[in-house]
């Protein structure tokens, strides 16, 4: 196996994990104690994140990033505090429903700006991929919350989570596009620590404008527990894996795992309650692990034309 084979093969299974992760996650939030900030969580979630990484990047050795750097981190960390800000503020303002609907854009926007910063190539195949995946990730959400919360909505809450899922996708092209010129670590834990770390402050700042500090009083020793594992692997293991990946596939690839976890959050229903799973959520389960195998073919078939090329990161190496 070429090394530029095994390294689309690793960064593939680690955006599956990353997936299983977030799947899991998803469950573990709810199990969170009601009234706590979430805002105030998020920023202990990027701190305990970035504290977790710290051992990975002195290992590394990598030095302070230069002016660029510091401008793109910043930038990565308001992407982050972009889409979760928004995320928490239309949480009760819109159906999940409609979060769903808007989420899936995030790999179209990504493989849209990825065009515009050269770190994508046009591709018909990537396209129906993308929307094979859209179209599954759908029919999972339909069948989650279709039939209970109601049809789509479009208004002002619709319009700021929209802003937060470009941010995302922001987050994984900047990446990218920052590898290419060099301007960013190559280490994935040195990138991964210091876009958490301003995140961390962007999103401890709006939790201290918009909530009340002192809520945090009320967390219990099972939220702390909860907490620790969040930021440790729902935080700091999915970015650097994130991280990782982006300097092999491109950001439309990375972002494309976006529709597995409520695949595994299917997974884990069935398993603990088989009785909420019915028929309707086999067509969108079959369509996602369709798109995902499609893609890890098509990724592999590329990195096996591009075996005998140097291996590095530059903006018209992007697949």
């Amino acid at each position: 196996m070429t090394g530029t084979r095994r390294n689309t093969l690793g960064a593939h299974l680690g955006m599956l994990i990353r997936a299983l992760i977030l799947g899991l996650s998803f469950t573990l939030v709810g199990l969170m104690s009601a009234g706590l900030p979430p805002l105030m969580l998020t920023a202990l979630r990027f701190a305990i994140g970035a504290i977790t990484l710290l051992p990975l990047v002195w290992r590394t050795r990598a030095g302070l990033p230069g002016l660029p750097g510091i401008a793109l981190y910043t930038i990565l960390g308001s992407c982050q505090a972009a889409f979760f800000a928004a995320m928490f503020w239309v949480a009760h303002r819109t159906s999940a429903l409609s979060m769903a609907v808007l989420y899936v854009s995030v790999p179209f926007l990504a493989y849209c700006l990825g065009l515009g910063f050269r770190v994508e190539q046009p591709s018909t195949s990537l396209l129906g991929i993308l929307a094979l995946g859209a179209a599954g990730a759908l029919g999972l959400a339909w069948a989650q919350h279709g039939r209970v919360l109601g049809g789509l909505q479009l208004g002002a809450p619709e319009a700021v989570y929209f802003v937060g899922c470009m941010g995302l996708a922001f987050y994984s092209v900047l990446s990218r596009w920052g590898l290419s010129r060099r301007w960013l670590s190559e280490s994935a834990a040195a990138r991964t620590f210091f876009s958490l770390a301003i995140g961390t402050v962007l999103v401890g700042i709006l939790g201290l404008l918009h909530e009340e500090p002192h809520a945090l009083a009320h967390v219990k020793l099972s939220d702390a527990l909860l907490l620790a594992y969040l930021g440790v692997f729902s935080t700091g293991g999915t970015f650097w894996l994130m991280q990782r990946a982006a300097a092999v596939l491109t950001p439309a690839a990375v972002t494309a795992y976006s529709y597995a976890p409520p695949f595994v959050s299917m997974l884990l229903l069935f398993i603990t309650q088989p009785q909420s799973i019915s028929w309707l959520w086999l067509p969108g389960a079959l369509l996602v692990v369709l798109a995902m195998a499609l893609l890890l073919r098509r990724d592999t078939a590329l990195s096996l034309g591009h075996s005998r090329a140097p291996s590095s990161i530059s903006s018209t190496g992007a697949r």
